[in-house]
């Protein structure tokens, strides 16, 4: 049995690698070849797809939020590992007959697995809306043993308008720590860092130059301190997840589908439940304009740059007028519905009745208010999990004033539509040549060529 770290490090293209020395150390002896996300591109299923080796109809992640219809909640990132409904690479590698333990640090669905040790982000929210720091292990003393060493995990240098290299410095330290005292055989490291500087500020830009040039001293010192760490030799994976590409253009399916008078709102002044809520709150009051999702023939789920459309009722009428509505729409590049969804591998329980896929030079946001004077107050906040779909437009928050610009328009890269152009994938890379393959691979297969290297 040899020693495995899997690094999973999103928005990296083959052409980032000139500047990530770090991870050339590893081409010595090894190889890269072009890895091509699956559509969703998007954190949560392409994790699942690198995991398990199986699309989102067989394990179940459509996308990085969950519609839940009987409840009409919305939950953005924070599901379990019970979520995922195959085995994921640790399952596997539990059952070896010399007994290897796995070590999982931060990747989405987390919560619950399996490993023997694991560490991610759960910060506990309290009925009133106030947040206390934490982190979810397996076993609840391994975070006070971190807490004590490193202090809490920096959640607000993760996300945001903070969001900065201390969050990832707080994983790799962490990792390295575990790493020198158990020396885990199998070990997979999220590292979310640079997935925000191109969201920002566009994948070309100058800031994310100075990114890299932070990831590769932070790897350098990841691969150094574990090559230290372990008594025998370690097979380095490391995998893309997915690449950036720019953005000019924002569409906004839930004012379209507001116009045609598919979705319906209702003002509320905070004082009633509301008619849409989060799963990562206890409380349910919001002032401003939401959707009345008992009167609403359809609601669309924005992630990135693709959208789930339910239909609560499942009309074929309806669903043939939202394909009629969206079909040529500007920024939409395919509309999916019945056997198109499974042109991608999303038949699955959990995704829309209508699936829209974005141009690579255009994202979706949530918004469903036509006045901004009427958007609801958690709006203009830094509530990634509140919120029915993603805004990544809370990086942009202004600290004097508190509030996040309703201005999609600042947004310059994004991520999710279908792969492509080289432009739009990333690279796989392995210490030890025997495990890359010389053409392209699909995301779905690097569970068997880490599968592989594990059986050796």
């Amino acid at each position: 049995m040899r020693n495995i770290v899997f690094l999973s490090i999103p928005a990296l293209r083959r052409q980032d690698m000139t500047r990530l020395p770090a991870l050339n150390r590893l081409l010595e002896k090894g190889s890269v070849t072009d890895l091509c996300p699956s559509f969703p591109c998007v954190t949560c299923s392409v994790q699942a797809n690198l995991t398990t080796g199986m699309l989102p109809w067989k394990h179940g992640i459509v996308g990085n939020g969950l519609w839940k219809p009987e409840e009409r909640k919305v939950e953005m990132w924070t599901f379990n590992n019970e979520s995922v409904e195959t085995s994921q690479l640790w399952d596997l590698i539990y059952h070896h007959p010399d007994n290897p333990r796995s070590a999982v640090w931060f990747p989405l669905q987390a919560v619950e697995c399996s490993a023997e040790f694991v560490c991610t982000h759960k910060p506990i929210h309290h009925p009133d809306g106030s947040e206390e720091l934490w982190c979810y292990t397996r076993y609840p003393e391994l975070y006070r043993e971190l807490l004590k060493e490193f202090g809490h995990f920096p959640l607000q240098n993760y996300w945001g308008p903070m969001a900065n290299i201390r969050s990832a410095e707080w994983v790799v330290h962490t990792a390295q720590w575990l790493a020198e005292r158990e020396m885990p055989e199998f070990f997979y490291i999220y590292l979310a860092y640079p997935d925000y500087q191109p969201q920002r500020f566009g994948p070309n830009s100058p800031e994310v130059e100075t990114m890299l040039g932070e990831l590769n001293g932070l790897l350098d010192s990841l691969i150094t301190h574990f090559t230290e760490a372990y008594d025998r030799k370690i097979t380095w994976f490391i995998a893309g997840e997915y690449a950036m590409t720019e953005v000019s253009h924002t569409t906004f399916p839930n004012r379209v589908l507001r116009e045609a008078g598919l979705l319906k709102v209702r003002e509320s002044d905070g004082r009633q439940d509301s008619p849409i809520r989060s799963a990562a709150r206890d409380y349910t009051r919001f002032a401003g304009e939401l959707p009345d999702m008992e009167t609403s023939s359809a609601f669309a789920l924005c992630d990135h740059q693709m959208a789930h459309v339910f239909v609560p009722n499942k009309e074929e009428s309806v669903i043939r007028k939202i394909v009629e509505l969206f079909e040529g729409q500007p920024g939409i590049d395919e509309v999916l519905a019945g056997e198109g969804i499974a042109r991608y591998g999303l038949q699955h329980p959990r995704s829309g009745d209508v699936i829209l896929v974005s141009k690579p030079d255009s994202w979706m946001a949530y918004y469903w208010w036509l006045d901004d004077a009427k958007a609801p107050d958690f709006a203009r906040k830094v509530d990634i999990h509140q919120k029915p779909g993603y805004d990544p437009c809370e990086q942009f928050l202004d600290l004097e004033t508190k509030s996040i610009p309703l201005k999609p328009e600042l947004v310059r890269g994004s991520h999710g539509a279908p792969a492509r152009d080289l432009s739009q994938k990333t690279f796989f890379l392995c210490s030890d040549a025997r495990f890359v393959p010389e053409y392209e691979i699909r995301d779905t297969d690097v569970f068997e060529w880490i599968m592989k290297s594990s059986w050796i």
